[in-house]
């Protein structure tokens, strides 16, 4: 049994170094076929893929440090309120909603990056078409 252990945990860092070559080179043919179709250089892409990789790793435990606080201490003021649910809401809302990884479209400026969160009720809506048509009677 301890032997079998043994074997097993001296292959999972093979296995590890193996699954992360296969992923760089997913990510590289992905974002050369991609930039290939939008007209833009494969080392951009993949630079800006990269960049993003890197982002997330430091953006993404800070976002879900404070949204697992704002679960806390929103539970926290739902108690103190005696069962508000707008309270509750108030407090939970901006810290759950949000983004929680850093997307390609974030660094070119096509998306804003949300770290705090809002109601979809209330998010922005993209304009399709701002012409002003008037009715004649």
């Amino acid at each position: 049994m301890i032997r079998k252990l043994r074997e097993s945990l001296a292959v999972a860092p093979v296995a590890n170094g193996a699954a992360a070559v296969l992923l760089v080179i997913v990510v590289v043919v992905s974002a050369g076929t991609a930039a290939a179709n939008q007209g833009e250089s494969p080392s951009r892409e993949i630079g800006i893929n990269a960049a993003s990789a890197g982002l997330t790793l430091l953006y993404a435990p800070v976002k879900m440090t404070y949204s697992a606080l704002g679960l806390v201490f929103g539970g926290i003021a739902y108690g103190l309120s005696g069962g508000d649910s707008d309270v509750l809401s108030a407090v939970v809302t901006p810290a759950v909603y949000g983004d929680y990884a850093v997307f390609p479209s974030h660094l070119r400026g096509q998306q804003k990056l949300e770290f705090i969160g809002r109601d979809p009720a209330y998010r922005e809506q993209k304009v399709v078409d701002t012409t002003i048509v008037e009715e004649v009677y």
